[in-house]
């Protein structure tokens, strides 16, 4: 596999409907957010990534054993964490991120991953509390949350330190502060969301990646929907939700711009698009973890939405709307990747050497005979253009 990490920067892998995001920050620092490696992809003919075994295959090395210095989990959909299990079995994960409200609220439903993440994170919780946070790599966690979570008797003894609320930041990794070049600045989940719907309770955040010539940045936002990502700018200072690369909420869905009106119809809300373009970097890109966007959708239909891809497209530059699925092309997409150096952040171009190498080819139809009036092709400014 010719594929290679950035030497820093971001990595967003092709994994269908689905978010696997990867963070490097130094040649032995990789943060991993989410994962999601479905059986299938391991198949030869499958057009998405086994990322799971990507990550074995490029993480660095530590006693052996590929390390990752630390793996976030926004929420547990399968679809976020399909495959924690099998990277735990075969990863060192040094450090844990983790929300515990969410696992709370919805016991019933989850995922043999989703459970697998909450027993090792409960018992990394454990550990930490009865060696008053004196755990080394393997053991470590972090817990995203409220003050009034340490009053849980599970939590009780849980050092504070180890607790970041959201509106801090968060500059260390597995015992290493690493303030000279990385900080992720927690947004998410608001202490009133706690009894929200699951994706409205979503680890939301901003990761930087910092050099001594400047930096860049990632709002990654997990499954949010409008009121949500709309507080998160209303209650945010701008440098706090700046991006060079927005992760799309909810794998291009159009439930981050739109709200069903009382007439049974959607309606686009211009100011939560109004404050992504505001607090977009100039030559920033957005990227839609989801399968190929088709040309429309019918009622009812799934993510990835035609209509939310066409509204991200007036925010950016023609061009940087970028589908994991679709990158360079559906039959075999590659990851996407941006590199940071002296102070600027670059997306790699897909190399058609790699292109080759990585994956065998497989014809994949795509659905894209309902045809829909394509945007303009300049960027234009939301509250200029209404439905």
């Amino acid at each position: 596999m010719s594929f290679e990490f950035p030497k820093r920067g971001y990595v967003f892998w092709p994994v269908g409907n689905g978010d696997s995001t990867s963070i490097v920050v130094a040649d032995e620092v990789v943060m991993q957010v989410d994962v999601n490696q479905t059986e299938a992809a391991t198949d030869a003919d499958d057009p998405r990534e086994p990322v799971v075994d990507g990550l074995i295959e490029h993480l660095p090395r530590r006693a052996g054993r590929p390390y990752l210095a630390a793996f976030a989990l926004s929420h547990p959909d399968e679809d976020h964490c399909r495959g924690f299990a099998q990277l735990n079995n075969k990863v060192q994960v040094g450090e844990l991120w983790f929300t515990p409200r969410i696992f709370r609220e919805y016991r019933k439903d989850l995922c043999d991953d989703a459970l697998a993440f909450r027993d090792e994170a409960m018992r990394r919780v454990r550990k930490t509390i009865r060696t008053r946070g004196a755990v080394a790599s393997g053991d470590r966690v972090r817990v995203i949350g409220f003050d009034d979570l340490l009053k849980d008797p599970e939590f009780a003894g849980f050092p504070p330190h180890l607790l970041s609320v959201p509106g801090s930041d968060v500059t260390t990794i597995d015992g290493t502060d690493h303030a000279q070049t990385f900080r992720a600045f927690i947004h998410s989940p608001f202490k009133e969301d706690a009894d929200g719907e699951r994706n409205d309770t979503s680890m939301g955040m901003q990761v930087a990646l910092i050099d001594t010539s400047g930096s860049c940045s990632a709002l990654l936002l997990g499954d949010l929907s409008y009121a949500v990502v709309m507080a998160i700018f209303k209650r945010s200072q701008r440098h706090d939700v700046a991006w060079n690369v927005l992760l799309a909420p909810h794998h291009c869905s159009k439930s981050v711009m739109y709200t069903r009106g009382p007439d049974g119809k959607d309606h686009l809300q211009d100011d939560v698009m109004a404050a992504l373009e505001d607090a977009s970097i100039p030559d920033g890109y957005i990227v839609s973890s989801s399968q190929p966007v088709p040309a429309s959708n019918r009622e009812g239909d799934d993510p990835p939405h035609a209509k939310a891809k066409h509204r991200y497209e007036e925010v950016v530059e023609k061009g940087h709307f970028v589908c994991t699925q679709e990158h360079p092309n559906a039959t075999s997409p590659v990851p996407v990747v941006f590199e940071f150096s002296d102070g600027v952040l670059r997306k790699l171009p897909p190399e058609i050497e790699t292109q080759q190498s990585y994956r065998r080819p497989l014809p994949h139809a795509i659905n894209q005979a309902r045809g829909e009036d394509r945007p303009p092709s300049q960027r234009v400014g939301f509250g200029r253009r209404r439905d």
